[in-house]
Parts: C-alpha cells; sequence; structure tokens
C-alpha cells in the first residue's frame, strides 16, 4: 500500500522518509530541565513589601549624600597639602575610538609592539616610514602646556614655589602597566628607528632629564593616558608639599600664575584651568557623588509616599465595594 509523506511529516514526528522504516521519537528527555519542572521563586510585590524598600532606601541614601557633600564642599581649594590640576572643558576623553587607540603591549616596553605598533592606533600608527612610539591619538592628544606657580613679595620679587612632578601617577600605572623598553643601553637607543607623535615637539625618550622620570615612565605621560569619563575633567599635575606644620604650604599673599602656552583648545571649543586643592578622606572636591545620593534617596523616598497614598485610597475603596454587595 503506498504511503504519502513529506518533509514535514519527518521534522514533525510524523512518518519515516524511508518506507519500512520505524519513527524518530523528538520528545525531549525526561529531566526536570527539559521538561520544565526546576523549582522557581518569584517575588510578589505587594504594599507590604515594596513600600518598605522605597523609605529605607530614602533614608539611608540622604544622610549618606548630605554627609559626602558636606564633606566636599570643606575641602578648601586654595590651602593645606596642595594639589595642582589642570582642567580641560569640552574634551571628549571617553570617545570609543579614541579610548582605543593605543598599544597597552608597547607601552608595557615590548621591542615587538615598538616596532609595530597595534593596527588600533591608526591614523597615528606610523610617521615618515618609521613606527610612532608611543603610539595612538591617547599620546598623540597629550596636554603639554607649563604651569609655574610664583609668590609675590612686598617688593614685588617673585619667589618660586616648588611643584613635585614626582608621585602624581597611580602606583600600579608607574611600576606595572608602563615601562620602557629593556635594555643596558642608554634609553634613546632604545627608541632607535621609532617616531614622535605628530602633535609632539619632542621625542618621548626627552620627556625629562630624570631618568626615573623619563620615556614611558614619564608620570606626566602616565597621568595623560588615564582617560577621564567625562567631557569636562581635571588631571593631577603638580604636588605642593607642606614642609612645616607650623607654616601653611601656601601662606597668605598674592600669587603669579606663568603659563607656557602649547596646548591649543578653539578646535575644540574647549576650555582650560588651573585648581589647587586640598584632600580629604574622599579624595578631592567633588560634590557629585553628594548629589547624586541625595537625589536617589530623595526619589526613593518620594516614591514611597506616593504610592503609600495610592494604596491607601484603593485599598480602601475595594473595602467600600465588598462591603456594599
Amino acid at each position: 500500500m503506498a504511503m504519502n509523506y513529506n518533509a514535514k511529516d519527518e521534522v514533525d514526528g510524523g512518518p519515516p522518509c524511508a518506507a519500512g522504516g520505524t519513527a524518530k521519537n523528538r520528545r525531549p528527555d525526561n529531566t526536570a530541565f527539559k521538561q520544565q519542572r526546576l523549582p522557581a521563586w518569584q517575588p510578589i510585590l505587594t504594599a507590604g513589601t515594596v513600600l518598605p524598600t522605597f523609605f529605607i532606601i530614602g533614608l539611608i541614601f540622604i544622610p549618606i549624600g548630605i554627609g559626602i557633600f558636606v564633606t566636599s564642599n570643606n575641602i578648601r581649594e586654595i590651602e593645606g597639602n596642595v594639589f595642582m590640576y589642570y582642567g580641560l572643558s569640552n574634551f571628549y576623553q571617553n570617545h570609543r575610538r579614541y579610548v582605543k587607540s593605543r598599544d597597552d603591549s608597547q607601552l608595557n616596553g615590548d621591542h615587538g609592539a615598538l616596532l609595530n605598533p597595534s593596527k588600533e592606533c591608526e591614523p597615528y600608527r606610523r610617521s615618515e616610514d618609521k613606527p610612532i612610539a608611543p603610539c595612538g591619538a591617547i599620546a598623540n592628544s597629550m596636554f603639554n602646556d607649563t604651569l609655574e606657580l610664583y609668590l609675590i613679595g612686598n617688593e614685588s620679587e617673585s619667589t618660586p614655589i616648588p611643584l613635585k612632578k614626582k608621585g602624581i601617577a597611580w602606583w600600579t600605572d608607574k611600576n606595572v602597566k608602563f615601562r620602557n623598553p629593556s635594555g643596558d643601553i642608554p634609553l634613546e637607543e632604545r627608541f632607535k628607528d621609532t617616531a614622535k607623535p605628530v602633535n609632539w615637539v619632542k621625542p618621548v625618550y626627552l620627556l625629562d632629564s630624570d631618568q626615573d622620570n623619563n620615556g614611558f615612565i614619564n608620570e606626566d605621560f602616565i597621568v595623560w593616558m588615564r582617560t577621564a569619563a567625562l567631557p569636562t575633567f581635571r588631571k593631577l599635575y603638580r604636588l605642593i608639599e607642606r614642609k612645616s606644620d607650623l607654616h601653611p604650604t601656601l601662606p597668605a599673599g598674592r600669587y603669579y600664575l606663568n603659563i607656557t602656552y602649547n596646548y591649543p583648545v578653539h578646535s575644540f571649543d574647549g576650555r582650560k584651568r588651573m585648581i589647587l586643592s586640598t584632600i580629604s578622606w574622599m579624595g578631592g572636591k567633588n560634590p557629585f557623588l553628594g548629589i547624586a545620593y541625595i537625589a536617589i534617596g530623595s526619589i526613593s523616598f518620594l516614591l514611597g509616599v506616593v504610592l503609600l497614598v495610592i494604596n491607601h485610597k484603593y485599598r480602601n475603596s475595594s473595602n467600600t465595594a465588598d462591603i456594599t454587595i
């Protein structure tokens, strides 16, 4: 007897394609996973569980936010053990292509990556048919203004304020992530057959006369290579150390800031600034975290109040309806 079938029959578990064969069993195995018998838990959101959560978040976050905000505002940005920062506005270091435009192997001193940088560095990978060291857009756009601070005396005599340029980078960056190419030869020879970044005035091995702060381990360079998350940011430039507990780091008086202008900002409609700041247990002055805690706590508390009123109103309406029926 003839039998009619098609491909769909086989897929759906129908008759086999070959006459006289046995039908293939396509039923899933009888396990808890394949038969969807695994135990599950689903929270039941009721007024008794949701409302306390909102109120607890509000009661915790608001005091924390106020404490952080007050602490941040109490940081004096002109006295103490002083940190000097430079700031940039409207500079998007968080752009995806900009962030990727670097070669971490090259920055770690790998000789192969030094002479053959990653393609992520394009179009700042090669110059004059030589590999660029350090390559990439981040290094190419390094901030290079020079800031000098002077205290003006009574007779218009200016005294330079000592600015410490070492100790401004993270320890892990200085000692782990950034290394110069190895070798017993002078640093200039280790960077032989490489080119400086297009926008740099001098090559990387001439960034500083101090060999512990030169090349890829130059701390100004390391600080710049740690990209900022927002378009308005500040980066640590120098440290003004306090010499005596009896005298302030920066005594009251008139100061003169000398800026060697090398870094143009007009092309991206940016602004530059210099900040002098002390630090507290939470770091430098930054009110954003405190404001964020206060905002989240206030919103949670407000939502709790609104939901409490709505729950009270409709619960009473439901009870009245039940009595009426």
